[in-house]
């Protein structure tokens, strides 16, 4: 038996991105609503991944006050999320300019979607740039720590003093502490005799990863010779929300345990804490990031095309509009992305 399918006698009412338009929008519309229905799922789970990871590691997650406190321009000044705030600050205004550039097209004024245009494509600039200085502050790192082995991030710290150089206390009457850097208590030269390794220095060479300024060794005896300098633990206490200081004996009993000293942070280790924080946001905003250079390359184009007249000869600047969709979807994904990392 035979199955006899139905075919319209009329093909022209059948939608191929011609006369008919489902919800008002042409094909290409659609297809651009599409994909980004389908990006935000993928970043849906990728947050999602994020947050149910954090809230298993609630205890050692790293503090991001402590983590993104650069600026540029002002060198050891502590600015906690000043910088990144900057950044969404101008993508939000990079997706004001897109919004003048598609209204300035639905009026068919070329010089003003070409200005405006523009100015998106520089904000876009700046964003990136930003990112990538962003992750060279965080690869690089800001205070070094060292790491045991079973598998903990310690880091230093020693008492906050007022002008007077007084102690600074909190409301409970209890020493206030704050983070210090390797090089801040650290002052003698490495006796190991171990350098890093190069095609110069040796007649058999092999790549390695590049070795910590300071060796174990060094580290335990600094700190053996300072009594100010204690132990930071990466674990948070829940009721000060701050990372739990050591006492100075708990201190070198774990210190004893040290296999690595740690600066910076890569996919493998990181100085700020656990080490899967790094992995998702080299993963999470490396991936905003190639979705904001990817719109820019895009918005290259179509101003390109907006100045050689294309979209005046077509009769509308649809393409913009559509590109439009793309870079409020990225700018919005940020707000995500700034709300799961940076703030929560």
């Amino acid at each position: 038996m035979e199955a006899n399918i139905a075919i319209p006698s009329n093909r022209e009412k059948t939608w191929n991105g011609g006369a008919v338009k489902p919800l008002g929008a042409s094909y290409g519309k659609m297809m651009m609503w599409f994909f980004i229905l389908s990006d935000a799922l993928t970043f849906t789970g990728f947050l999602a991944a994020y947050g149910l990871t954090r809230f298993k590691f609630i205890d050692s997650w790293p503090i991001a006050d402590e983590v993104f406190t650069h600026f540029p321009g002002l060198h050891g000044v502590h600015a906690p999320m000043y910088y990144v705030a900057l950044m969404t600050f101008i993508l939000i205004v990079s997706s004001v300019t897109m919004v003048l550039a598609v209204d300035a097209g639905h009026q068919m004024k070329q010089k003003k979607v070409a200005w405006y245009m523009f100015a998106t494509i520089i904000f876009g600039i700046i964003f990136v740039g930003s990112q990538a200085w962003e992750w060279k502050n965080f690869i690089n790192g800001s205070y070094g720590a060292v790491k045991t082995t079973d598998g903990k991030i310690l880091q230093f710290a020693e008492p906050k003093l007022d002008e007077e150089g007084n102690k600074v206390l909190n409301d409970k009457g209890e020493v206030v502490f704050e983070q210090i850097a390797l090089s801040d208590f650290i002052v003698d030269e490495r006796t190991d005799g171990r350098v890093q390794h190069t095609r110069k220095n040796g007649l058999w060479f092999e790549a390695e990863e590049t070795i910590a300024t300071y060796s174990v060794a060094q580290v335990q005896n600094a700190y053996k010779a300072n009594s100010n300098v204690q132990i930071r633990s990466e674990r948070i206490d829940p009721t000060t929300k701050q990372k739990i200081i050591l006492s100075r004996e708990k201190g070198m009993a774990q210190l004893a345990k040290t296999k690595l000293v740690v600066e910076g942070a890569n996919l493998k280790v990181n100085e700020y804490g656990n080490t899967i924080f790094g992995d998702f946001f080299f993963f999470i905003t490396g991936f905003h990031g190639f979705h904001v250079f990817s719109g820019i390359i895009i918005n290259i184009i179509i101003f390109f095309n907006v100045i050689l007249g294309t979209y005046e000869r077509r009769g509308h600047y649809e393409m913009v509009e559509k590109v439009g969709l793309y870079w409020h979807f990225v700018d919005l994904v940020w707000v995500f992305v700034f709300t799961f990392f940076y703030l929560v």
